[in-house]
């Protein structure tokens, strides 16, 4: 995996998270808006639109560089509209990247040991 892969993959990472938070913040004001009169949606959901946003970007630019197949495109980008889907996207794209950094490193240790 090459450094501009592995750079795409980690900001996709880093903006999971927030994203999903970001969702369930915006659910919990929806319920709050329609039995309180608290109502945090306008703002809420400008920033959970930002964010996905954001997300889709970085995803966009994930899948062309990492070279997924569609399904595992599909499965990142379903794991963005799903409430809690974006801690599992992280986790799962937190594994994948550690695992391509640890093949990396193996491929060059046999390209030096074997020199």
């Amino acid at each position: 995996m090459d450094l501009k892969t592995a750079s795409a993959l980690r900001r996709l990472r880093l903006v999971s998270g927030p994203e999903a938070i970001s969702f369930l913040l915006l659910l919990v004001a929806s319920v709050l808006k329609r039995t309180t009169e608290f109502n945090a949606v306008p703002a809420l959901g400008a920033i959970h639109g930002f964010l996905f946003v954001v997300y889709v970007l970085f995803w966009a630019d994930a899948w062309n560089r990492a070279k997924w197949p569609l399904r595992t495109a599909a499965f990142y980008f379903l794991m963005s509209v799903l409430p809690t889907g974006g801690f599992f996207a992280e986790r799962r794209l937190k594994r994948e990247t550690e695992d391509a950094v640890i093949a990396s490193r193996a491929r060059k240790e046999e390209g030096v040991v074997g020199a």
